[in-house]
């Protein structure tokens, strides 16, 4: 579980409670965060007991900055996962994870992202944190201008 909180209103002190006021979170869970300067935003985000792995979508954050468009759309799918991260230039949209048990429903949820965000598909170019096979690069090229992979 995560949660983005504008840089200025951060305070450490208080992770846990803005994490909570979004999300069920265990009292066993560590809470972390990571600020995200490209984005004057903090991820703040739990670590389940005896894990001590970051959620993806701090992966994708990282790497959004390298999609090539000024809009920008990095996507992991994995393990019935979509991470999913959007920005305009330095203006982070969204981020999100869907669950995704078939490549056709994380499709779903990029389009239905990316409509509320009014973005055209037919003139941005989506990225992907892994390759794709063949079968999902062409369902993509069919709405997106370009398919790639950072």
């Amino acid at each position: 579980m995560f949660t983005l909180v504008p840089v200025n209103f951060f305070d450490p002190s208080t992770a846990r409670k803005a994490l909570t006021e979004v999300a069920a979170v265990a009292e066993t869970d560590s809470i972390e965060y990571k600020e995200l300067p490209a984005y004057g935003a903090v991820l703040i985000y739990t670590v389940p007991s005896g894990e001590s792995s970051p959620p993806g979508i701090l992966s994708v954050l990282d790497k959004l900055q390298s999609c090539p468009e000024y809009n920008k759309v990095l996507c992991s799918w994995e393990n019935g996962i979509l991470q999913l991260a959007i920005a305009q230039g330095r203006s982070l949209l969204l981020a999100n994870e869907y669950k995704a048990k078939d490549f056709v429903t994380a499709q779903y949820f990029i389009f239905l992202a990316m409509k509320s965000l009014q973005l055209n598909p037919e003139v941005t170019t989506i990225c992907f944190t892994h390759p794709l096979d063949e079968t999902q690069q062409m369902a993509l090229y069919r709405y997106f201008k370009a398919v790639e992979t950072i």
